[in-house]
């Protein structure tokens, strides 16, 4: 199975592709969208090699990293959602989501992580998924628990501290 398109009353949900990667870096050079992600954000050969490695994959059939655009504007790249292995490695999956700081508020991350996760956990039948999250990162954590991830744990890092919360099929009511 290839990584599916889906279409949500808004948005348009596609496979993220290397011609994204300008877009992508753009976007993770402002400050306040990378704020709390760890990442050679600054500096722009690492920070491309990063932004296509991590399109690249290799991932398990259905996994992958997603671009999102509005269905009225196609071309324009509001941001991306991902369902990869934590860390790129696993064995567990997370989620992600990362937009343009000019589309926060919006409830793009919200509306785009839904089909995300029903594609995990019904489609591709995952026990669980989680999500990454920076306790002081109140907007991701407001739609992590939309879509009813809860705290698992909570990780003191080198860098920074993070909480791993969780959503399995089980608890998923979509």
């Amino acid at each position: 199975m290839n990584q599916p398109t889906f279409e949500t009353t808004r948005l348009i949900v596609r496979p993220r592709t290397l011609a994204d990667t300008d877009a992508c870096m753009e976007m993770d050079r402002d400050p306040e969208v990378t704020r709390f992600i760890p990442g050679p954000w600054s500096e722009s050969g690492p920070h491309r090699l990063f932004t296509e490695q991590r399109t690249r994959g290799p991932y398990a059939p259905g996994l992958g990293y997603w671009s999102v655009a509005a269905r009225d504007r196609p071309e324009e790249f509001l941001g991306w959602v991902s369902l990869i292995p934590y860390d790129a490695v696993g064995p567990r999956i997370e989620m992600g989501w990362r937009f343009r700081r000019g589309v926060w508020g919006g409830g793009y991350a919200t509306e785009a992580a839904a089909p995300l996760i029903r594609h995990g956990l019904a489609t591709l039948g995952l026990d669980e998924i989680i999500a990454d999250i920076d306790p002081d990162n109140a907007a991701s954590l407001r739609v992590a628990a939309k879509h009813g991830f809860q705290l698992r744990s909570t990780k003191l890092k080198p860098e920074y501290t993070t909480g791993y919360y969780g959503l399995t099929r089980a608890e998923w009511t979509g």
